[in-house]
């Protein structure tokens, strides 16, 4: 789903995910780990500047999936922002031409992991989710604030 909302600013991207789901955290990091260039900020949907960044989006609909605000303001929303999230990556964009050569299959995957992502969270190990916690932790301030 794309859209308009306020600007990411500060040239980055930001992905807004679900963080009271290990899953969610868990494979958020692992974008965060591709993302060698530091182009994209977390901030969890439930933090206040998710209402901003999503404003007009019905609270269910901000929850039921994970999102990407660019840099110019764009939204998109659950399998759809899979493509511009994967073309801000070192050998992402192949990877991306392929997702949006497959919309369907990409969107209803998404959906899959969306309504399986308890079970899972299940088998992740403490330490990685808390791994993920503080990788996602580092990358949530704004660049001109990280350290």
């Amino acid at each position: 789903m794309a859209g308009h909302g306020g600007g990411a600013g500060d040239g980055e991207e930001i992905v807004l995910y679900d963080a009271d789901c290990d899953w969610c955290r868990w494979s958020l990091a692992k974008i965060l780990a591709w993302d060698r260039d530091r182009r994209v900020r977390t901030v969890a949907l439930q933090d206040a500047e998710a209402d901003a960044l999503l404003a007009g989006m019905a609270p269910a609909e901000r929850m039921a999936s994970w999102h990407l605000v660019t840099a110019a303001g764009r939204r998109h929303s659950g399998g759809a922002a899979l493509a511009p999230l994967l073309r801000l990556f070192p050998g992402g964009p192949p990877v991306a031409r392929a997702a949006e050569a497959l919309p369907g299959l990409t969107v209803r995957g998404y959906r899959w992991i969306a309504e399986h992502r308890t079970l899972l969270g299940r088998p992740l190990r403490r330490s990685w989710i808390e791994r993920a916690n503080a990788r996602i932790r580092e990358r949530s301030a704004p660049r001109s604030q990280r350290i």
